[in-house]
């Protein structure tokens, strides 16, 4: 004799019915009443962060508590679970939020001033007004260190990429590898390896006598250059060989059937296709590199005055000046510090979004500007087409 059961309901994947609502509402209230008796009335503790905690306890409690009344025992761990996974959400979008606008608080004072993106500090003294001085020199230096970083890192990167998807071989594993191993590196690491190597310098063999006999380099916004190279090339090798592995093959194997060599249907078909992804590799080696201190402290040196030269003497970028500004004992320093803090923020932000926005295509996926442009082009050539006909 056969049953027939009743078909299992919908499954939910997001959201909350208006039963699911008044049940979250009132597992918080009744959880906060109940933390408030606690700590108001029994218990002889005034902690907020206990306080906190209790309540979120017994806000777990309750939830899971009234849920079981309409739900079987997958559905009280779901809606349970699932408010694990939104407060932690909640967390950090509040801590995040929190850094912001205690960075924005402290340095609007600096950063309602026109002087403070056009000026230097190179005849500011250390307690001067916030109506002088400004953070010139050290945005053209990050812009010019971090410049000079991609025009080292994305040819390496982009190349071993290449190499790793695409040719192989035996020493594809060993590459890898050293891949994997620099991205563990600690950037003072960095910044120590080019200061020993480039910085002390090295004697040369006799038998090199027109390149001298010692390689050294001053401290420049070069050796700074170096030294974020050696941070952001494993950044763009492991982010651009992901996007290669997912160009699609029947592509690659198009292209040999029409008896293009390995390089022309890399060049021609494999790159062009991935290029937004190769992009958004770019933009994060950047994000990766252009807020960091240790290397830029160790081979850059630090000036107030404006250099335009990466290539000799000190050169200032924005992570070295806020460490140098929040040292001093000055409140028009600090506030400078935090002042320049909010512009590297926002930098670090504007290249993360667009990483993010580019990395959401997929490979061979055009924007829809670009797709308007595209079917505007293809009916111009329809048009004219029609008229010769």
């Amino acid at each position: 004799m056969s049953t027939n059961l009743p078909a299992p309901g919908r499954i939910r994947t997001g959201g909350l019915n208006p039963d699911q609502l008044f049940h979250l509402g009132s597992a918080v209230a009744g959880s906060f009443a109940l933390t408030w008796m606690l700590f108001e009335r029994i218990l002889p503790v005034t902690s907020p962060l206990g306080f906190a905690v209790s309540w979120y306890a017994l806000f777990l409690t309750m939830y899971a508590v009234i849920s079981a009344t309409t739900l079987d025992r997958v559905g009280v761990v779901d809606r349970v679970v699932g408010a694990l996974v939104a407060t932690a959400g909640a967390v950090l979008v509040a801590v995040l939020a929190g850094i912001v606008v205690f960075i924005t608080i402290r340095g609007k004072g600096a950063l309602a001033h026109t002087n403070f993106y056009t000026d230097t500090l190179a005849l500011v003294g250390p307690d001067d007004g916030l109506t002088k001085g400004g953070i010139y020199s050290a945005m053209i230096g990050t812009f010019e260190q971090v410049a000079l970083a991609i025009l080292i890192s994305v040819p390496v990167g982009i190349a071993t990429a290449v190499y790793l998807n695409e040719v192989g071989g035996r020493l594809a594993r060993t590459v890898r590898t050293v891949v994997h191993a620099m991205s563990a590196i600690p950037t003072i690491v960095a910044g120590l390896f080019i200061y020993a190597m480039f910085i002390i310098g090295f004697d040369l063999p006799h038998w090199l006598p027109l390149l001298g006999d010692r390689v050294s380099l001053p401290r420049s916004g070069f050796a700074a250059s170096l030294a974020l190279s050696v941070s952001m090339i494993p950044v763009v090798i492991t982010t651009a060989e992901v996007v290669l592995r997912l160009v699609p093959n029947g592509l690659r194997e198009a292209s040999l059937a029409l008896g293009t060599s390995r390089w022309q249907t890399v060049k021609g078909v494999v790159l062009p296709t991935a290029r937004p992804g190769l992009i958004t590799a770019v933009l994060l080696g950047i994000a990766r590199v252009i807020g960091e201190t240790s290397p830029v402290l160790l081979v850059a040196g630090y000036t107030n005055a404006l250099n335009y030269d990466p290539f000799h003497g000190p050169q200032v970028s924005l992570p070295l000046f806020v460490f140098n500004l929040a040292r001093q004992p000055f409140d028009v320093a600090i506030a400078r510090a935090f002042g320049a803090a909010v512009v590297l923020l926002v930098l670090v932000v504007i290249f993360f979004a667009t990483a993010r926005i580019l990395g959401g295509r997929a490979p061979g996926q055009v924007s829809a500007r670009k797709q308007r442009r595209l079917s505007a082009r293809l009916a111009r050539r329809q048009l004219v087409e029609g008229n010769l006909l």
